[in-house]
């Protein structure tokens, strides 16, 4: 496995399983649950939930996956940005933690910006740790000029994490905020890594991943994990799709394949405004 290491040094998988959309089904529980814990055994003990996903049905999933295995993952879950005030967001980890079945999140990130200022919001994540229900705190889809104005925020700067949308289709953070991002040792959680499927369907993606043995998803995912600071998290509820992109994992690109895909998926050459899905 792969790791990256977070601010305060702590080295996590490079790798994780996202859970956007698990538990909204229950005819589908029984294989998301086993597909979680599968990913454990396998070393992907990284797991990104979220209030937001199912309205809690997501994290009470994760919960019933994580039942006496606690210790085997690296926890992260998100407050939506209308209950990121003091009193909120602390009310809203705690129910997090009710439908987790824990007594801690290790990492406990923003989902996005909102209404609410980021003083609030960084004491609540100070004093959730303070009590020991989070470890580290972070952000999720926060752009350059957010990311400047949150480190200039007192505590701001112990942001361990910025959650983003970024893929092979969509490299616009690679411009400036990536840059600025890399020069604060904060390292990028990428959110729907394969383009929620989409590219897959890539006709050059394709083609690349037939010629040098390997699936689409294993080439989108072995793009990101090229770098030492980005840490993938696909979703799949699916044991057969996480084994194959945990193959991704053992692919080394060269730097005629990273050529080949920047002719296929071009760099920024300007700033974007940020992508989110």
């Amino acid at each position: 496995m792969k790791h990256v290491t977070l601010p305060g040094g702590e080295r996590v998988p490079a790798l994780g399983m996202g859970t956007w959309n698990v538990g909204d089904h229950r005819e589908s529980r029984a294989e998301e649950i086993a597909t979680l814990r599968l990913g454990l055994d396998m070393g992907l003990r990284l797991i990104d939930t979220a209030e937001m996903y199912g309205e809690g049905l997501s994290e009470s999933l994760v919960g019933e996956a994580l039942a006496g295995r606690r210790d085997d993952a690296f926890l992260v879950s998100k407050v939506y940005p209308h209950n990121a005030s003091r009193m909120g967001t602390v009310a809203a980890c705690e129910r997090s933690l009710r439908r987790l079945g824990t007594d801690h999140l290790d990492l406990y990130l923003l989902h996005w910006r909102g209404d609410i200022p980021f003083e609030e919001t960084i004491e609540a994540f100070l004093a959730l740790q303070q009590a020991g229900k989070i470890r580290y705190f972070g952000v999720s889809n926060l752009d350059l000029a957010d990311m400047e104005e949150l480190w200039d925020t007192p505590g701001g700067d112990a942001v361990a994490a910025n959650q983003l949308l970024y893929n092979l289709s969509r490299r616009g953070i690679e411009f400036d905020l990536l840059p600025w991002l890399r020069d604060r040792n904060v390292p990028v959680m990428a959110y729907s890594p394969i383009e929620q499927a989409r590219l897959l369907r890539n006709p050059g993606l394709k083609d690349f991943a037939q010629t040098y043995g390997m699936t689409p998803a294993q080439a989108a995912l072995a793009w990101l994990l090229d770098r030492d600071d980005v840490i993938a998290i696909p979703k799949t509820g699916n044991r057969e799709r996480l084994r194959e992109n945990a193959g991704a994992l053992s692919i080394t690109l060269t730097a005629a394949q990273r050529a080949e895909l920047d002719q296929l998926f071009p760099p920024p050459r300007h700033a974007q405004p940020l992508a989110m899905l």
